[in-house]
């Protein structure tokens, strides 16, 4: 018997965010499958947040858990959900998006057609964005039901754009976000890990996440910024470092990861920033890559602090 008390835990990190947290309220009641609850984490919001989630848990058909803690990071957040999890599945769900109406009746469904003997080797579904428009954003997959890592969608099939799923709250628990760095950590490094690890994901062709554009995303901010320089560093030490494996499929984009390495690097120093432990480069191979875009990688450097003076 499973040990879990639902199929799904829905977590959402949310930092003064209550005028769109009542779209993600109102996409959750109108799911067409209804085995799960709602993690809610405020990461020390000061608007009206808790007391909206007070009424919704009074009047919701699904239980609704509240948590607050002082202004930490969207990471730290996530990471207090899953262990608040009760869901064998997590869907990372943010504060302004919200799910198709038949997302998760989906989502079960691809997840039960995986025989129960062989789901262990499998961390996620994942499937599709798609703006307020319907229309899809990014690459669809090669084909509907896909089974790859998610490092082989991204290097050897070239998959791009925003995608979105559910993953196994277990797996999860094992590959927490690392709260020891500050600031930004890009979410493919957590994913990447788990592919690395050899989980499997099964990618549909199938839209589950309609993504809102809001002016204070990431994405506005401009995520090249040197607000972000240490997360976006550690992405390309990654590429460069841990996925050369998949280089043969495509060179060009470790290339460019190599420049940015460079790049990001200098950053820091500018900032004077340390460097995480551990993190630096390894191997013949690595070097020789970064040596050969270090001049590019400077280059790119230069004209992001001409176009910040």
């Amino acid at each position: 018997m499973s040990s879990w008390r639902h199929l799904f835990t829905v977590v959402t990190p949310t930092y003064n965010r209550a005028h769109t947290l009542e779209r993600v309220y109102a996409s959750l009641r109108e799911q067409s499958f209804q085995d799960f609850e709602w993690v809610i984490v405020d990461d020390g919001s000061t608007d009206n947040t808790r007391a909206m989630v007070m009424s919704w848990q009074q009047e919701a058909s699904f239980p609704i858990h509240y948590m607050w803690q002082r202004n930490q990071h969207k990471k730290t957040a996530f990471n207090r959900g899953v262990r608040k999890a009760s869901g064998e599945l997590v869907v990372a769900l943010d504060s302004d998006d919200s799910l198709d109406t038949n997302a998760l009746y989906t989502m079960a469904r691809v997840w039960s057609d995986i025989p129960e003997r062989e789901r262990s080797r499998y961390v996620a579904i994942t499937g599709l964005c798609a703006k307020p428009d319907g229309r899809i954003v990014g690459d669809m997959y090669p084909r509907d039901v896909f089974d790859a890592t998610a490092l082989d969608m991204t290097f050897k099939y070239h998959v791009k754009g925003e995608k979105f799923g559910c993953l196994r709250t277990d797996v999860l628990l094992q590959f927490p976000f690392p709260e020891e760095i500050a600031g930004f950590v890009p979410e493919s490094l957590v994913w990447r890990a788990i592919a690395r690890a050899g989980y499997l994901t099964r990618f549909v062709n199938q839209v589950f996440r309609v993504y809102h554009d809001s002016s204070d995303s990431l994405s506005r901010q401009g995520a090249e910024s040197q607000q972000h320089a240490l997360g976006l560093w550690l992405l390309a030490q990654d590429t460069v470092v841990e996925c050369l494996p998949w280089f043969r499929y495509r060179p060009q984009a470790f290339l460019l990861a190599a420049a940015r390495y460079t790049r990001f690097s200098l950053h820091l120093r500018h900032n004077r920033q340390g460097f995480p432990a551990g993190r630096k480069l390894k191997g013949l191979a690595s070097r020789a890559l970064v040596g050969l875009m270090w001049p590019a990688g400077a280059v790119l450097y230069m004209r992001d602090r001409l176009k910040a003076s």
